[in-house]
């Protein structure tokens, strides 16, 4: 097996040690740092220091201080800006997409593709600068004009998820920083190098311009420093992306201080596949939604519902497709499917496949944990399939893994009530040829999911469309279409450009 490796991320301010690590460290009196292990190899990639209490503190009031200068500039200003940041992500998307590859675990190609993902982000962004628009209203009082506007936030809290460790926060920073806000991220403590890099190459367009330092601010370490930023009243607005356990807390905690949250959860994706379906479409779209990033995005495929004539057919090219995949470094291009983040994700997966026996399910490709040379960090798993029934409890739950669960239907209905009956609601899919099934399931009476597609699979969205679910996947909307008003707030104004004062429904108040 060919080793590949990474040797110098200094063009991204993550400097070489004589480890051969490379260390990230913001300035800290406090001497704490976390290590960042890969799960390609196992080694020890580099360091960041945590951020203590004071140190947080410290850098809120540097947001708030960056905020109150940064809503006065005019927004296509502050386009220009993000547009110069997109340009500095274009010169790094090698580097920086590797770095992602490498401390992440997903392929070279992903990782190319989630820093493709934060250029077009903020591509959206810089056109979005110049279409902030309110509406006009027309009074029932005369020599009145009434419109509304929409100001800015504040400080915008981005809890982030190790899986895509650079492409969400860029998804909150560029329509924040746009619409007038400052972002405080804290990302995954699996992947905080990522947020490193990010931090300095935004640092670049930051001082070519003079901006002050707070536009963009990380803050690293477990979860108490999210519980800090989750409670914290200087924080109007927390994007955090997680587990439906992890956002429960968060949306509560967020809503008893009369906050807002942006909420993306857990997902258990279905693609729904009728008889008319071309099978080469759907063969591609589940096998890169089932094991892309090793089964850990959210918009993963989970579920295969498969009508009952084409089932045998369908498990019979999948499991050819499977037997072709290639697992091992994803920083080699050939490579199709990384390891998953860390230990306990290989435990969760282990455990998911002792369920499905237990509960009766059938196991149709094979899994398992990857040893011996190239899998030394012990992460690489088999991307597994399994015949199950829907109301399992272990179909029920979203794991983090490369497991298909398969199951079959009889009517076009029986399907969609598969589909929905889960808690999850984010990605939802069917393949077909037939135009009356492709419009039921996008109907009223179809997919009850935030995303639904046809001819398409699960995993995978474009910048231009609010990306979101419903249900235990928190209901909040990230990107394009008009995500950008969760980011600002609404201001009913009435002008009043006559003589008199005349009162709203027609009252009389004379004295």
């Amino acid at each position: 097996m060919a080793t590949y490796s990474i040797t110098d991320f200094s063009a991204l301010g993550l400097k070489p040690t004589n480890a051969g690590t490379w260390t990230g460290r913001q300035s800290s009196n406090a001497g704490t740092s976390l290590t960042s292990y890969s799960p390609v190899d196992g080694k020890a990639i580099g360091e960041v220091s945590t951020t203590t209490r004071a140190e947080y503190d410290a850098a809120l009031e540097k947001a708030h201080a960056a905020f109150v200068h940064w809503r006065t500039i005019p927004a296509p200003k502050r386009g220009e800006y993000v547009r110069q940041f997109g340009d500095v992500l274009r010169a790094n998307k090698d580097l920086l997409g590797k770095l992602v590859s490498y401390e992440m675990g997903k392929s070279l190609q992903e990782g190319w593709g989630e820093v493709q993902e934060m250029i077009d982000i903020c591509d959206y962004a810089v056109g979005l600068s110049r279409q902030l628009t309110g509406l006009t209203f027309q009074s029932e009082r005369p020599n009145h004009h009434m419109m509304e506007q929409w100001h800015p936030l504040g400080i915008v809290g981005v809890i982030s998820a190790f899986n895509f460790p650079v492409a969400v926060w860029s998804w909150n920073a560029a329509l924040a920083w746009v619409c007038g806000d400052v972002v405080v991220w804290k990302a995954s403590e699996k992947a905080p190098l990522c947020a490193v890099a990010c931090q300095h190459l935004w640092n670049q367009v930051a001082t070519s311009n003079d901006l002050p330092e707070g536009i963009s601010t990380i803050v690293t370490g477990a979860v108490e420093v999210g519980q800090w930023m989750t409670a914290d009243m200087r924080v109007p607005l927390v994007s955090a992306t997680g587990s439906t356990a992890m956002g429960r807390k968060v949306g509560s905690v967020v809503a008893e201080r009369f906050g807002r949250s942006i909420l993306e959860l857990g997902g258990n994706n279905a693609i729904i596949v009728t008889p008319e379906a071309d099978l080469k479409m759907t063969v591609i779209g589940t096998v890169f939604g089932a094991v892309g990033t090793a089964g850990q995005r959210c918009t993963s495929t989970r579920r295969l519902i498969v009508h009952e004539s084409i089932f045998n057919k369908v498990v019979d090219v999948l499991k050819k497709a499977y037997s072709q995949l290639t697992i091992g470094n994803p920083l080699d291009p050939t490579v199709h499917v990384g390891p998953l983040i860390d230990s306990a994700a290989v435990a969760q997966y282990e455990r998911a496949l002792t369920e499905v026996v237990r509960e009766g399910g059938t196991i149709l490709v094979e899994g398992g944990v990857l040893s011996g040379p190239g899998y030394e960090s012990g992460c690489y798993v088999k991307p597994a399939i399994a015949h199950v029934e829907n109301h399992f409890a272990i179909v029920q739950h979203e794991t983090f893994a490369p497991i298909l669960y398969l199951m079959t239907y009889s009517t076009l209905e029986e399907a969609i009530a598969l589909q929905n009956r889960v808690p999850q609601g984010l990605s939802s899919a069917i393949m077909t040829l037939n135009m009356r099934e492709a419009h039921t399931f996008l109907s009223a009476a179809g997919s009850d999911c935030g995303i639904a597609n046809v001819n398409i699979g699960t995993s995978g969205a474009e910048i231009g469309g609010a990306f979101g679910g419903e249900k235990e996947t928190g209901g909040g909307r990230e990107s394009g279409s008009d995500s950008w008003k969760a980011y600002m707030r609404r201001q009913t104004n009435t002008l009043n450009y006559g003589n008199n004062l005349p009162l709203a429904q027609g009252i009389v108040f004379n004295i």
